[in-house]
């Protein structure tokens, strides 16, 4: 039995090292700084300088790349990438880095997103005798690549970002170069940042999805690679090319609210800051009389502590989390009630007993977590349990590289505020605004480069419905 609270999840994290006598170790590094972002599978892809050696399997980083593995990846550049799973197939040979064979040479490739056009692109191409080795929209990439008329490889991958839509933040290899390139909305993060050289050697480049990453690897950040730009690094230098020019941008504001890491910046904003601000806006927006805050650990611990600072009211660490829970195949033979949110989350007792909550959460999907988590709360002793959420309520499916349950299920799609305060049992509920999430993330509530498609329903692309790429088996990353 696979023990998952019901939230949203990123479906990857890329990360790549150029000129580094370690390139492989980095990113194994980089990897596990980012294995937040997907606990599927993870893969490496590494060169010696002549040709790219692949390895890849199912699990966690750390059980995946030991040693006697990364030694077997020579080479002074490589890129890696963790995977979460999603409604499609949960497979090894849809595990990236993905590596080909093709008339440019070898390539591989990661990907972090979801190309909407992908079951369109591949139906093309199938009807035209290609061969898919996978089921996963990343491939198409290599396809378009291959089939290009432009002479040159970066010319060639400009060309096929040109003819894809939709989410994308993209770590290419060849034998001798690296390539990073975001899709012109920015849907993505995409970080960019120098290893120090030793001894006054050249600097190592680095990429990565967020720049927790580079804290564990020694790399500074530089910058972020811009919507619609390509980043070509080889034995020349490094060099930027844009490849389509911006479009208004789509950031994903969920990145904030839940999936980056607190130590990360995203799109140049400090995660840690946003989420402290969106609980301040919440104690703003929806204050009520309570003994303590409690944040659900561990992405609404910081809004809770934003909500704590604002209201006045203290802040407790009442619920306690296991972190080395995965999958367990034992049950009670007498049903608990409750028993996988146990076995994830424990109250203090101590603390909860006698005490009016307020209880801070980042999401509610299903609301079932949520119903469950407030009866612990309750059952621990406290008199009254008022559940705050520092995000709107999820409504839509998301079609950009996020693991979203259907419409139905989204219990804010068919149930008002009101009806979902009563299927989780709280004595209140309140939701931050959007306006209150875009001023937490910007100086302006009307900051327009976010994209909210989840709390609103309204998609900066011609999406292409979910429907549409299962009977294809097409998987997302």
């Amino acid at each position: 039995m696979e023990i998952e609270l019901d939230k949203l999840h990123e479906e990857c994290g890329v990360v790549a090292v150029y000129s580094h006598p370690e390139a492989a170790k980095l990113c194994y590094l980089g990897l596990h700084a980012l294995q937040h972002r997907g606990q599927e599978s993870a893969g490496i892809a590494a060169s010696d300088g002549h040709r790219l050696t692949v390895y890849k399997s199912m699990g966690l980083v750390a059980d995946i790349f030991g040693h006697g593995v990364l030694s077997k990846l020579p080479g002074t550049h490589a890129i890696g990438h963790t995977r979460y799973s999603t409604a499609g197939d949960s497979a090894l040979l849809n595990a990236q880095p993905i590596q080909v064979d093709c008339n440019r040479g070898q390539i591989a490739i990661a990907h972090n997103g979801n190309i909407v056009n992908a079951a369109e692109l591949r139906k093309r191409f199938e009807l035209n005798g290609s061969i898919f080795q996978t089921s996963s929209d990343t491939e198409i990439v290599l396809h378009l690549i291959a089939q290009s008329h432009e002479t040159a490889l970066p010319d060639a991958l400009a060309d096929a970002l040109r003819r894809i839509e939709g989410a994308f933040s993209f770590v290419l290899a060849t034998s001798d170069h690296i390539f990073a390139a975001r899709d012109p909305r920015g849907f993505r993060p995409l970080a960019m940042g120098r290893v120090p050289g030793k001894d006054g050697g050249p600097d190592a480049m680095a990429f990565a999805s967020e720049t927790c990453a580079f804290d564990l690897i020694g790399a500074h950040y530089e910058r972020d690679v811009k919507p619609g730009e390509l980043v070509v690094v080889g034995p020349e230098g490094v060099h930027s090319h844009f490849y389509s020019p911006a479009l208004p941008q789509s950031q994903c504001i969920f990145e904030h609210v839940y999936f980056a890491r607190p130590d990360s910046l995203v799109f140049g904003l400090s995660v840690q800051a946003a989420r402290a601000e969106m609980g301040r806006q919440l104690a703003r927006e929806s204050a009520v009389d309570a003994d303590l805050v409690v944040g659900v650990p561990d992405s609404g611990l910081t809004a809770a502590l934003g909500y704590a600072s604002e209201s006045g009211i203290p802040m407790q660490f009442g619920l306690v989390r296991n972190h080395y829970v995965g999958r367990t195949f034992i049950e009670p033979e007498q049903r608990v009630r409750d028993f996988g949110v146990k076995l994830k989350l424990n109250p203090v007792r101590q603390l909860l007993a006698g005490k009016r909550v307020i209880l801070i959460d980042d999401s509610i999907v299903r609301g079932t977590t949520s119903q469950k988590i407030v009866r612990l709360v309750r059952d621990a002793g406290a008199t009254e349990v008022h559940m705050r959420i520092s995000c709107p309520p999820t409504t839509s499916p998301c079609y950009y590289g996020v693991d979203t349950p259907e419409r139905r299920q989204l219990i804010a799609a068919r149930k008002d505020v009101e009806e979902v305060r009563e299927f989780i049992g709280a004595d209140t509920l309140a939701y931050l605004s959007l306006e209150g999430l875009r001023k937490s993330c910007s100086d302006d509530a009307r900051d327009s480069r976010f994209c909210t498609s989840c709390y609103t329903g309204h998609y900066p692309t011609q999406y292409v419905d979910l429907q549409q790429i299962r009977p294809m088996e097409t998987v997302v990353e």
